[in-house]
This record gives C-alpha cells, sequence and structure tokens, in this order.
C-alpha cells in the first residue's frame, strides 16, 4: 500500500513548512485526501497554537515516498460555499 506524507504549509517559505517524517499508508490518494480533510477539521476545531494564527491560510500538501507534491489540500476547503441567491 503506497504512503504518504501530510506536509502542514503555515505560512509561505521554508520556515513555514511543517515535515512529515512519518507517513500513512492508504489504498490510494483520495482516500489519503479524506484523510487530510478530517485532519484539517480536527486541528480547526481542537488545536491552538501561537505560530498558527488563522488555519484557513494553511494546507496539507500531501507527498509520495519518493517527496513529489501530489495534492494540495487547503483547510478552507472544510467550509462549504454558501449560495445567497440574488
Amino acid at each position: 500500500m503506497p504512503r504518504y506524507y501530510f506536509n502542514l504549509r503555515h505560512r509561505p517559505g521554508p520556515a513555514g513548512l511543517a515535515v512529515d517524517p512519518e507517513g500513512e499508508e492508504f489504498p490510494d490518494l483520495d482516500a489519503a485526501r479524506k484523510r487530510a480533510l478530517d485532519a484539517t477539521r480536527d486541528h480547526i476545531a481542537r488545536t491552538r497554537t501561537d505560530i498558527v494564527r488563522d488555519w484557513f491560510v494553511c494546507s496539507f500538501e500531501i507527498e509520495d515516498e519518493d517527496a513529489q507534491l501530489l495534492l494540495t489540500v487547503r483547510f478552507s476547503e472544510t467550509v462549504p460555499e454558501v449560495d445567497y441567491g440574488d
């Protein structure tokens, strides 16, 4: 089963990336994306830190075992868009 790494981008530049050294195994990228969204919701709801002031500017950069960026999951994706009509 492939291993995916969920690096947390909390600001631009190299200092703004918390690298996931362990990763997790999932059957495919879609399952890894779902895990990232679950983790995103958990971070927004439960994690308090002085480093991250606004979770909605953060993202997970999902990489494979070769450190190739496969997908970026923005924390803002957890908030559904609302259509207020005209």
